[in-house]
């Protein structure tokens, strides 16, 4: 990372900061309380980090601006899903770490805001 520009240091941050957050959402579900809904919650909840993380590598590899847009806003609404998934798990009752689902809570608020910055950045530029 020596010889990167600045953007490219963010690129590279970026792809581990959503491949670390998936990976603590997995580890996560492993802690959830054992009831009915939680294997579908966890189902739909790995699904969406997991997606938010491997489209934002999509976004890095995008042949084209349209579909570099067009995964960025994937990545928009699957980290907003991971956020619903989390609150509804925080409104239940099912996590047995609460600080942990804060933790991983917040991160993908964050990712949400940024990558949403971005989007919006793009689309003013474009239209």
């Amino acid at each position: 990372m020596f010889n990167m520009t600045e953007k490219q240091k963010f690129v590279e941050s970026m792809k581990f900061r959503t491949t670390k957050f998936a990976i603590d959402v997995i580890l996560f579900c492993d802690s959830l309380k054992q009831k009915k809904a939680s294997s579908v919650i966890t189902y739909q909840l790995i699904k969406s980090a997991t997606s938010t993380a491997a489209n934002y590598r999509a976004v890095c590899r995008a042949r084209s601006k349209k579909e570099f847009f067009s995964k960025l806003c994937i990545v928009v609404e699957e980290s907003d899903e991971t956020e619903f998934w989390l609150e509804l798990i925080r409104e239940t009752g099912l996590s047995t770490d609460p600080d942990f689902l804060e933790t991983i809570r917040n991160e993908a608020m964050e990712i949400m805001k940024i990558m949403s910055k971005a989007k919006n950045s793009i689309y003013s530029k474009q239209f």
